[in-house]
């Protein structure tokens, strides 16, 4: 029986891999196309009571105030945006380290005002305030840096001034507390705070990668992430115009305490971003202006996706004794300046 032999190889050339059998189609399947179809089809035999749901004066009342807070903050939160991602990328630490005097009781009400000076909301604050403690920065002033920056730059001020064209005081309010709140968490913890209560911060993700590249991808994250979170804050400040009963409110709004207490902790919960906040917080007409002023010092220094954030870069434990500090002082903090200036 004559045998068989597999032809060799020509030199050089690679054995050929066989490629893997495009899986068939499952039937039955749901893809993307066939649930967009599917949700056409939906809400075009749902079109009539829709549109009585639609017609109806709630509705018609939560439209408008949705859609007038998104209007309204969208510009300051997309240019608020550009430059946070422009200062988080192309300013180097470096120059904060230099800037900042050597004495940390002097260098934490300058980190404070630098703030006033550098627009950057909650999302861009924290990533550089990790930069600064790894480039040597006293971790105080780092610290209050972070919590002023998002709280009293151009844009919030800006933003806080259309928000409440009729109350200018907000705007000085609002700069003053925020301010203090800033400068005072930054002397506590150099009093008080211990280094192993904060963990080395990693590298920031936008290190090792081209400028543009880099900006771009802050830009697009910070968009998505700040937009969501103004769309839930519009919605529940629509909701609680259009939905709440007015004697519920009416009850929480008469009592000081409870006034202020709800709206910062509102703050926390929505999460909004700061270049948008004054817009939802204008739209509480039912509260005092010291209660709302409490909502605009607490969410830009403490909120759930801040604290996420400040979990991450300086460590859980860190975290926990930060954040119950910051909210206990913002809220003292809104209100003596409240009884002051508004």
């Amino acid at each position: 029986m004559a045998s068989t032999k597999e032809a060799p190889h020509a030199e050089g050339a690679r054995p050929r891999t066989p490629r893997p059998a495009t899986p068939p189609e499952q039937p039955g399947r749901l893809t993307s196309p066939l649930a967009l179809t599917l949700l056409l089809l939906l809400l075009v035999l749902l079109q009539s009571p829709l549109r009585r749901a639609l017609s109806a004066p709630v509705m018609q009342s939560w439209t408008t105030v949705f859609v007038a807070v998104v209007i309204q903050a969208l510009p300051f939160l997309v240019l608020g945006v550009l430059l946070s991602a422009a200062i988080a990328v192309y300013v180097p630490p470096s120059f904060f380290a230099r800037a900042l005097p050597s004495r940390p009781a002097l260098a934490v009400p300058v980190a404070g005002l630098a703030g006033a000076v550098l627009p950057g909301c909650e999302c861009a604050s924290v990533p550089v305030a990790g930069a600064l403690v790894r480039r040597g920065v006293t971790p105080a002033a780092a610290l209050a840096f972070l919590l002023s920056a998002p709280a009293i730059n151009p844009i919030v001020l800006t933003a806080t001034a259309v928000a409440f064209p009729r109350d200018p005081e907000m705007v000085v309010a609002r700069f003053v507390a925020s301010l203090l709140v800033a400068c005072a968490m930054g002397w506590l913890w150099q009093r008080v705070g211990r280094t192993d209560w904060m963990r080395p911060p990693a590298h920031a993700h936008h290190e090792g990668r081209s400028k543009g590249a880099a900006f771009w991808d802050a830009v697009r994250h910070d968009v998505m992430h700040a937009g969501g979170f103004l769309v839930v804050g519009a919605m529940a400040a629509a909701t609680l115009k259009a939905v709440a009963p007015e004697s519920w409110l009416r009850t929480a709004a008469d009592n000081p305490v409870v006034a202020v207490l709800a709206l910062a902790v509102l703050a926390v919960v929505l999460s909004i971003c700061s270049e948008a906040d004054a817009f939802v917080a204008a739209s509480l007409t039912q509260f005092s202006l010291t209660a709302r002023l409490a909502f605009l010092v607490v969410g830009p220094m403490i909120d759930l996706k801040l604290f996420a954030m400040q979990a991450g870069t300086f460590g859980r434990g860190f975290a926990l004794r930060f954040a119950p500090m910051t909210f206990v002082l913002a809220v003292a903090s809104a209100v003596l300046t409240g009884a002051v200036l508004l």
